[in-house]
């Protein structure tokens, strides 16, 4: 997919397109690790909130062609930094997740290493993941949400350049 893409601070009026991308019953299922209920839109600004209020999360829209295409994050979890990506389910398959992802990883959070999570069977997110240089360095176990029991989950790192794992 060709086209242009730019990160941008997140505006209070990207809320409801978040919030319409992340109550999709697919892409829930898919990405697993969700809010209990997807449909709460009380919930969701509540999260939303947190999120933006939290010095520690750099979090940006990204948009593509104009158009708000989703969101990409980093926030510490016990004491490491960790980045996550959500993008409307228009926009899969087309690159446009790895496009924006070495983007906020080159030009907004350069933190190594940086961890990431994905459900096992996540294909799509694992390979997004693994072209911006991520490397699986274990599994997990998790409770997803979306889909009412626990699952198995991926661990990945970034290491900068010569950092030996």
């Amino acid at each position: 997919m060709t086209g242009d893409i730019i990160l941008r601070d997140v505006v209070e009026d990207d809320l409801a397109i978040f919030f319409e991308q992340q109550s999709d019953p697919e892409a829930n299922t898919m990405a697993a690790f969700t809010a209990k209920d997807a449909t709460d839109r009380e919930a969701f600004n509540v999260h939303w909130n947190r999120i933006l209020g939290d010095a520690t999360v750099i979090i940006k829209t990204i948009v593509f062609d104009g158009l708000i295409a989703g969101s990409v994050l980093s926030y510490e979890e016990d004491g490491k930094t960790e980045v996550s990506y959500w993008l409307g389910k228009e926009y899969w398959g087309k690159g446009l997740a790895t496009r924006a992802l070495l983007l906020f990883l080159t030009n907004v959070n350069q933190t190594r290493p940086i961890f990431a999570r994905v459900a096992k069977d996540n294909l799509g997110s694992r390979r997004v993941l693994e072209k911006c240089g991520f490397m699986v360095i274990g599994e997990a176990r998790g409770f997803a949400n979306a889909r009412g029991v626990e699952i198995e989950e991926l661990l990945l790192r970034l290491q900068a350049d010569g950092d030996d794992l």
